[in-house]
């Protein structure tokens, strides 16, 4: 393997991997609802398992965990071919470097949609259960009552449970949005220099 290869594909792999530690740990060493506190009521390890999208978000009945299985697999695969032709084309590192992690989150929450109900005797192969574990209800309290529709309510900040590929998904996706400008300057400038020759000619 190229070395312009090896950072991002490492990178992704070793995400990967402590993704899968920790929900298997997780899996033996708990049981679903378990709380393990480590910052208090601030933060804490929570077993919970969804069939969804990251942060829990889910698509309804058997039909819809199947084509969300699929969709993610197609979608890594095409994240799988965007982070090669990056590197090929020598895009921005730090762009390089965030599709990695994107790539490497999703390929993380596939193991458990793909496998985990194979090998864990629950389900059949595509039906898994996503593993989520990290919860920081860092701010709690009461919306107003002047507030509509959810006056009164209680709100909990941050409410979603979630993985280290959750995780690496989010942190890849805002850095691609925070510095987008900078990781595509070179191909701008690149652009325009070329349509300059071309109106030269």
């Amino acid at each position: 393997m190229k070395v312009a290869y090896l950072k991002p594909f490492l990178t992704a792999a070793l995400i990967i991997i402590a993704d899968q530690l920790i929900k298997i740990w997780v899996k033996h060493n708990m049981y679903i609802g378990q709380e393990i506190r480590f910052l208090g009521h601030r933060g804490m390890l929570h077993y919970t398992e969804n069939n969804g999208m990251a942060w829990g978000l889910e698509l309804g009945g058997d039909l819809g965990k199947l084509a969300l299985t699929l969709f993610r697999i197609a979608a890594v695969c095409g994240i799988g071919y965007g982070l090669v032709y990056l590197i090929k084309h020598k895009y921005h590192r730090g762009l390089i470097m965030n599709l990695a992690l994107i790539f490497a989150g999703a390929m993380g929450n596939i193991i458990d949609s793909t496998f985990y109900g194979v090998i864990y005797g629950y389900a059949p192969i595509f039906h898994g259960r996503v593993v989520d574990m990290f919860y920081f209800p860092l701010i709690s309290g009461y919306f107003p009552q002047w507030l509509p529709f959810w006056g009164g309510q209680d709100f909990i900040f941050f409410r979603p449970i979630f993985n280290l590929a959750d995780s690496a998904i989010s942190v890849g996706v805002i850095l691609i949005l925070i510095y987008q400008k900078h990781y595509f300057k070179h191909e701008h400038i690149e652009e325009q220099s070329l349509n300059s020759e071309m109106v030269e000619e």
